[in-house]
């Protein structure tokens, strides 16, 4: 019996600790790096298979990351959140095999996120200061 081919499949970001909070966080550092196949009848994502028909809910939220435009997936299914962090692209823009609902949003920043942006900053201006010193 042949495998299944999958509808569309692409790199991903994925994690299962945001929840439902939509940040750049440590858990988007040290998330999961994989394919996502997008099947006939299921999200596959490693070892992760979401069954379309065990979906209770999944949003497509366009966003922007550093003023690029992609998209994050999010479904809720059995009681996990999975979030699927997506490059823009046609495919996204049209219709999918699951039902989903499509919104904008703004991902927030986690404090740790925060923290290693203003260090980022800091040791910029440091290295600019001995430069002109």
């Amino acid at each position: 019996m042949a495998e299944e081919k999958p509808l569309y499949q692409c790199m991903t970001k994925a994690t299962t600790a945001e929840r439902d909070h939509l940040r750049r966080s440590f858990n988007w550092v040290v998330s999961r790096r994989a394919i996502l196949k997008v099947m006939p009848n299921a999200l596959v994502c490693r070892n992760w298979v979401i069954p379309y028909d065990q979906i209770d809910e999944a949003i497509l939220f366009s966003t922007r990351q550093l003023f690029i435009p992609c998209y994050l997936l999010r479904v809720k299914s059995g009681g996990t959140t999975y979030q699927f962090g997506l490059n823009p692209g046609g495919y996204w823009k049209g219709e999918l095999p699951f039902p989903v609902k499509r919104e904008k949003a703004k991902t927030s920043y986690s404090p740790f996120s925060l923290i290693i942006r203003i260090l980022i900053l800091a040791y910029i201006v440091y290295l600019i200061w001995e430069r002109i010193a």
